[in-house]
């Protein structure tokens, strides 16, 4: 018995290809659970058809050599198990999902998998402060400068505020914690995504609690470090940011202002016009991933989860 293959047929070869791209389009914005029941399909052949369709989106696009990078961890699950992902900051899309954690040794696979020629065009690199990024870049790629991504600098700003506002709840007892109780969002929000009711609480807030109200001051001010054009004028910046500190009894800023002396440099990098890189584009992204692993709650599939995040910034076919 003679078996032909047809050209126009889905890897299951009771679909077409046709059908199978209608499948994964309509994965890219429903659960396949959605999907399944739209459809009348079992679970297993819709997720089967999107990722023959997800392959072929890759293949139709494939990733060109990058200029400028971001890298970033993600976490699958509880237990610290997390993968890293690599972006293209020029083109707008992920390159490379993988690694077993995101220890050095995970990072040196990406840059071993690009090459040793593409890893040398590389010239710039956006990451967190995490110490096992830095240290593979600057070995796989010396040229690349190295930036510290701005939010995740924030956000450790923002861990700060919250241990001032806890301190402050547990010091106080009584009726002067009504004010702070609850306004954890009310803090570490910026102003203008408050709602009315939210500004009013946070008025009160800060009218109620002095050192509350510095701590709120000193971190809206702190943003201002990344308009500066000049690092000479940044530097003069931080420095009087971090005289401020003095006499407020503010210990988790004072530790703050000690994390972004030792990386100082990677923060300052911002202000060389050549590092001016798409930084807004990093965070949409991340949070774009946990929209994804929401939608794929329950999901054990690594490489289902490696092709939604590689094709997520693609355009359908």
């Amino acid at each position: 018995m003679k078996q032909e293959k047809l050209s126009f047929l889905a890897d299951n070869p009771f679909y077409t290809k046709r059908f199978a791209y209608y499948v994964g389009r309509r994965c890219r914005s429903s659960t396949i659970k959605d999907v399944a029941k739209e459809l009348r399909l079992d679970w297993s052949t819709v997720k089967a058809l999107e990722m023959q369709y997800m392959r072929a989106q890759l293949r139709r696009h494939p990733p060109r050599k990058p200029a400028i990078i971001g890298i970033d961890e993600v976490s699958l699950r509880k237990g610290h198990v997390y993968r890293i992902v690599v972006s293209d900051l020029v083109r707008h899309r992920p390159l490379w999902f993988g690694g077993k954690d995101r220890s050095e040794e995970s990072m040196d696979a990406f840059y071993q998998e690009l090459g040793s020629q593409a890893s040398g065009r590389i010239r710039l690199a956006v990451m967190d402060m995490w110490k096992a990024f830095s240290q593979s870049t600057r070995r796989q790629a010396p040229q690349a400068a190295i930036l510290y991504d701005k939010f995740h600098v924030l956000r450790h700003l923002g861990e700060a505020l919250d241990l001032v506002r806890r301190s402050e709840y547990a010091r106080l007892s009584g009726t002067d914690r009504r004010f702070i109780k609850g306004q954890k969002y009310t803090l570490l929000s910026s102003r203008e995504n408050l709602t009315s009711t939210g500004r009013a609480n946070l008025r009160r807030l800060l009218k109620a609690n002095k050192r509350l109200s510095t701590a709120y001051l000193l971190k809206e001010s702190f943003e201002q470090l990344w308009d500066y054009r000049q690092e000479g004028w940044a530097r003069r910046f931080f420095d009087n940011w971090k005289d401020a500190l003095k006499y407020q009894r503010l210990p988790s800023y004072e530790k703050f202002a000690a994390m972004i002396e030792r990386h100082w440099e990677g923060i300052a990098a911002y202000c060389r016009p050549e590092n001016k890189a798409a930084l807004g584009f990093v965070e949409g992204f991340n949070n774009k991933i946990r929209v994804l692993q929401r939608r794929a709650y329950g999901l054990r599939d690594e490489e289902y989860l490696r092709l939604k995040i590689l094709t997520c910034m693609l355009p359908a076919i």
